[in-house]
């Protein structure tokens, strides 16, 4: 019986390591598909990111005309709360976007259009990831665009570095924390 046990111990073992070599030459994937990925950045709708910490919000007006949340990972909530510029590799900041609707019990306490409320979604969801190596060509930002949940075309991602060069001064990113 002596060696038994270890014996037993060593098989179980050695299946568990067996099982994740294999798992480890496995192609990695974050989830979705590369043609889930954005064209021109390559970026990936992130896993977790509606639970990431909420940076701002904010009134588009004009077309878009939507209420919008910025989330951002911990790297994009430090970055952001700490008004630390440049933002570092690794942050990735969210834009949820929601139509601007008043609430209807507000208008008839009032008679008027009193209060507004985030309605159905809008406008996809929008990413910027920072990567200063991989993204050098737009200052280090990778940008991308999903409308339920597929990316948006090659012409709305073309327009993206373009529109955030007005706020080169804030790294590109328009909000700001809102404490």
């Amino acid at each position: 019986m002596e060696g038994g046990f270890l014996k037993w111990l060593t098989i179980p073992s050695l299946a568990l390591a067996m099982a994740l070599s294999i798992l480890a030459a496995l192609p990695f994937a974050a989830g979705h598909a590369e043609d889930d990925a954005s064209p021109l950045f390559g970026v990936k709708i992130p896993a977790g990111y509606r639970e990431w910490r909420l940076i701002s919000v904010a009134h588009e007006e004009g077309s878009l005309n939507d209420l919008r949340a910025i989330l951002g990972n911990d790297v994009a909530f430090k970055a952001s709360r700490d008004e630390q510029l440049p933002y570092p590799d690794g942050t990735i900041i969210a834009r949820l976007a929601w139509s601007y609707d008043p609430l209807e019990e507000s208008s008839k306490a009032f008679a008027r259009a009193q209060s507004f409320v985030a309605g159905p979604p809008k406008n996809g969801v929008q990413f910027m990831v920072k990567d200063s190596s991989r993204y050098a060509s737009t200052v280090g930002w990778g940008f991308a665009q999903f409308n339920n949940g597929k990316p948006a075309g090659e012409a709305v991602h073309n327009t993206c570095f373009a529109c955030h060069g007005t706020a080169k001064a804030r790294d590109f990113v328009f909000n700001h924390y809102s404490p």
